[in-house]
């Protein structure tokens, strides 16, 4: 396997379904374009997310700048004319917006317990907007 980071476009929402043990299992492809104004150089990978990756993945639309770090795998396939061809297919181990071209609300999920999910929430850094006593005004930046 080849560890794989792509930056590209999704081509629709992420398609969750469940395993009959009940785990969840995310699809969905992903445009990365080669060239700036040749549409030919278009690259699509099938990424598949699991479990909480895949759930928690499921709100991106259509057409979400997407980064995705995961491994690269192929899949060797006939065509509907016997052709016989390759697929690309990436497994996610991370997977998340672009936000060069996004802005995010961090929402954590997991086992914490209420207490740790409330002292997360006091933090400084769990906020939005600049640090308590600092002045916007006057940064040099």
């Amino acid at each position: 396997m080849t560890q794989i980071t792509i930056r590209g476009n999704t081509t629709g929402p992420v398609e969750i379904r469940y395993t009959s043990t009940g785990r969840a299992v995310g699809n969905v492809t992903v445009a990365v374009n080669r060239g700036k104004d040749d549409k030919k150089a278009t690259d699509f990978y099938r990424v598949t997310l699991w479990e909480s990756l895949a759930e928690n993945a499921g709100q991106l639309d259509k057409g979400t700048s997407v980064i995705v770090l995961g491994r690269l795998e192929s899949r060797d396939y006939e065509d509907r004319e016997g052709s016989k061809r390759t697929a690309w297919e990436v497994t996610a181990d991370a997977f998340g917006p672009d936000l060069r071209f996004a802005t995010a609300v961090v929402t954590r999920v997991g086992n914490r317990a209420p207490q740790q999910q409330q002292a997360v929430a006091d933090e400084p850094w769990s906020t939005p907007g600049p640090a308590a006593g600092y002045d916007t005004d006057s940064s040099p930046f």
